[in-house]
């Protein structure tokens, strides 16, 4: 049975060009467009959608009240549609519940949509296994604050300190790295290195929207950074991140991602890195996603004695990329996403 897909744009040529790349995989059935939300309520009560992609900037009713509406009388995964320079749209709408979000068409640039395609189709495919159900509560976990963040007192077994924490995540990831960084300490020992899968333009305003929010210092990643503990390095959309060695110092390093790229930017890429560089004194944390981006590099710093941890299957909205670490041997504890900035805060052995 063909997954029937909703398009819901302002914009003719937008609907035209999603339906044409979402018609590549025969798999997808474009069963309507609807140019706003008054309309995409109608087709959506009518015909039943899969999957909608949804723009936001429409007459009659946008898409933010559309979301509303929709979360409400008839959950359905929805992936947005947004221009480069609406980044605070994207997260908002992320927390109203839209699982992902591609970037908009343009018209002055045809070899756009090849990356569009790619990435929208790659998204599309992957849908059908979110969970609704664990995206509301985890959205609803962002609505709670910091909350208290009780530490175990066991210890890690063995005499290295953990001095760096890579974390991966991609679709559900935003929510995900939310309810983590605002749960860490101001005094944290390590330093964080995070990779979200996400394009050009939004990786930005992602640090500088958690920065706001966390105790920890966030900011996106730039070539030569100094890693220094307490501070988060988010990987800009479009590069790979990963560390280099000068004059004794440990500083970031990045490579412009290729068109032939699986995963931008890459878990595995950064994880095998850090491993690399500090060996038993690592930790890898692989949150909710699709694919299995992360497996290499969580069981490259389990093998150089790092920790792993992977996020469980009961609050993954996407449980891909946790699975396949977990299956290849590569993850030491398996925990809800709730318990991880405990956990982290434990082996780190921050004193809370």
């Amino acid at each position: 049975m063909k997954t029937k897909v909703l398009i819901v744009d302002d914009s003719a040529y937008t609907r035209q060009t999603i339906k044409k790349i979402i018609e590549e995989d025969l798999s997808f059935e474009i069963i309507a467009t609807a140019s706003n939300g008054v309309d995409a309520m109608a087709k959506v009560l009518r015909l039943q959608p899969d999957i909608i992609t949804l723009d936001f900037e429409m007459p009659e009713m946008d898409g933010f009240s559309f979301l509303r509406w929709l979360m409400k009388e008839r959950p359905t995964p929805v992936i947005m549609v947004s221009s480069f320079d609406d980044s605070k749209t994207v997260f908002k709408a992320l927390e109203l519940g839209a699982v992902d979000f591609i970037s908009k068409p343009s018209r002055r640039a045809s070899i756009e949509l090849q990356t569009i395609g790619k990435d929208l189709l790659s998204k599309i495919k992957g849908i059908k296994k979110i969970r609704l159900d664990i995206l509301s509560k985890n959205l609803a976990l962002l609505d709670r604050g910091k909350g208290e963040v009780a530490v175990a007192k066991k210890k890690r077994t063995g005499s290295d300190s953990i001095e760096i924490v890579a974390i991966g995540s991609s679709t559900g990831g935003p929510a995900a790295l939310q309810i983590i960084l605002t749960r860490m300490p101001a005094d944290f020992s390590a330093a964080l290195l995070v990779s979200q899968h996400m394009p050009r333009g939004f990786t930005k305003p992602l640090a500088e929207r958690l920065n706001k929010l966390s105790s920890l210092r966030i900011r996106e990643a730039a070539e030569d950074d100094v890693i220094e503990a307490g501070t988060v390095y988010i990987c800009p959309g479009g590069f790979h991140m990963g560390l280099k060695q000068q004059g004794g110092v440990k500083r970031i390093s990045l490579t412009a991602a290729e068109f032939s790229d699986k995963y931008v930017p890459s878990v595995d890429h950064m994880m095998t890195s850090v491993a690399k560089h500090f060996g038993p004194a690592s930790m890898g944390v692989i949150l909710t996603g699709m694919g299995n981006d992360g497996k290499q590099g969580m069981l490259e710093i389990k093998t150089r004695g790092g920790y792993t941890i992977a996020e469980s299957e009961e609050t993954a909205v996407v449980f891909g990329m946790p699975a396949e670490a977990i299956k290849s041997g590569a993850v030491d504890t398996v925990l809800p996403l709730p318990k991880i900035p405990a956990a982290v805060i434990r082996i780190v052995k921050t004193d809370t």
